[in-house]
């Protein structure tokens, strides 16, 4: 078997012009690495990647939780847990943008992940769905703080704004890449301690991270800008940065392409769990194994597209993302467990194109002063979208189980075309 893998491997690198497009694929594919040369930058990467990982094992436990509580009813109340949580964004997501422009942003991500710890802590003790969602709510509500801090200080920390892409790129890599590795790790110390206990290495995480977060010195992530005002100038601030989102027409058709993804992609997270473990009878380890194929697509989607550096062509991305999205979860219903395997990587790499474009484009385009209210009202605004998609999974997966993805997927794929029709008209006039 292993000389007829090396003669294949040879036969195959012998056919003109296999090497080049390899090697440029490797290029391609290693890029956002080398901004990992940067030291700053690499620091404050690491313990965001350190707490990503917690995050995706949490999740994976927030799962089984709704499984425990509510067995075939696992959509509904993982559906009305996630809402909460967008919920959360949504309400404080535009302030905690004004926060991290005008307050210490390393501060910010210590006193964030300090709370975020016990709250993740509480988890393993709770006992009811009750407790679950206040949880949940509140959990969120520190994570709705912690990001706008953190992005607004990649561009801070990231020398050279050709590096902005790359970097963004990286970490959104590494969010889908930890995804992946999250279930299976989550998988097994929930064999090996029991479901409840993999909250406390997500609790360990938040320490180990915040530890790195300390020593990035100060000065590179800190802001001169008072922090007392008004009522008043708070709402104008807010309003500010939904102005700087919605003016800019490529990241306003991005972040409504984003609408287009959360449909879609929250069909994927509600109602994957009732379809492995309800419909094919199948257990936690195939539920697993499933989402790590939804990852497995976005991480690749999230390392290959900061070869996309021009607007015009992060339209098409954006746009091509939302389609093959949309298709991979319209025909999950009928599909096996192996196509359903093959339909969620494909999902991974529709959901990855239609995200991280918005990131990117805030970077290229907003001043860095506003930045943190930019970065603030797109994350809120897009958990907007987010809410809405949880809520039509939530009533599918309940009512409507047999087409749950189908209605999504349908949804979905509909808003695009009128975004494309409405794009390509604006362009006639």
């Amino acid at each position: 078997m292993e000389s007829l893998f090396k003669r294949f491997c040879c036969k195959l690198f012998a056919l003109p012009g296999v090497v080049p497009i390899f090697k440029f694929l490797i290029m391609r594919l290693t890029e956002p690495i080398k901004v990992l040369r940067q030291p700053l930058f690499a620091r404050l990467y690491i313990a965001q990647a350190i707490s990503l990982l917690g995050d995706s094992i949490t999740w994976v436990g927030v799962a089984l939780l709704a499984y425990e509580f509510g067995g075939d009813q696992s959509s509904r109340i993982l559906a009305t847990s996630l809402t909460l949580r967008v919920t959360s964004f949504v309400l404080f997501g535009s302030y905690a943008g004004i926060l991290a422009d005008r307050f210490n942003r390393k501060m910010i991500m210590i006193i964030t992940n300090t709370f975020r710890m016990f709250i993740i802590i509480s988890l393993a003790f709770v006992n009811g769905t009750t407790g679950l969602y206040i949880l949940i709510f509140s959990l969120n509500v520190f994570n709705a703080f912690f990001s706008p801090a953190y992005k607004a200080c990649i561009p801070q920390l990231v020398e050279g704004r050709e590096n902005y892409g790359n970097a963004i790129a990286l970490s959104n890599a590494t969010w889908q890449l930890l995804g992946i590795l999250g279930p299976g790790l989550a998988g097994i110390l929930a064999v090996t301690w029991g479901a409840r206990q993999i909250f406390f290495v997500d609790a360990l995480s938040f320490i180990i991270s915040s530890v790195l977060i300390f020593f990035i010195p100060i000065k590179n992530i800190s802001d001169s800008k008072p922090l007392s005002q008004s009522i008043s100038s708070i709402w104008e601030n807010m309003k500010t940065g939904t102005r700087l989102v919605f003016k800019t027409k490529p990241i306003r058709f991005s972040l409504f392409i984003e609408l287009t993804g959360a449909l879609a992609g929250a069909q994927i997270l509600v109602n994957t769990i009732g379809q492995i473990r309800v419909d094919m009878l199948l257990g936690d380890d195939e539920y697993g194994f499933i989402m790590s194929a939804f990852g497995i697509g976005a991480t690749i989607a999230a390392f290959t597209s900061s070869t996309i550096d021009k607007s015009a062509n992060k339209t098409i991305m954006l746009s091509l993302g939302a389609l093959i999205l949309g298709l991979a979860v319209t025909f999950a219903n009928s599909a096996s467990f192996g196509l359903m395997t093959f339909l969620w990587i494909i999902a991974g790499i529709g959901i990855s194109y239609t995200d991280m474009p918005s990131q990117i484009l805030i970077a290229e385009n907003i001043n860095q002063e506003d930045q943190g209210k930019a970065y603030g009202s797109h994350f809120a605004w897009s958990h907007v979208w987010w809410a809405a998609g949880y809520i039509l999974a939530g009533i599918s997966g309940t009512f409507f189980r047999d087409y749950d993805f189908f209605a999504g997927g349908i949804t979905a794929l509909t808003l695009l075309g009128i975004l494309i029709l409405l794009k390509i008209s604006k362009r006639k006039e």
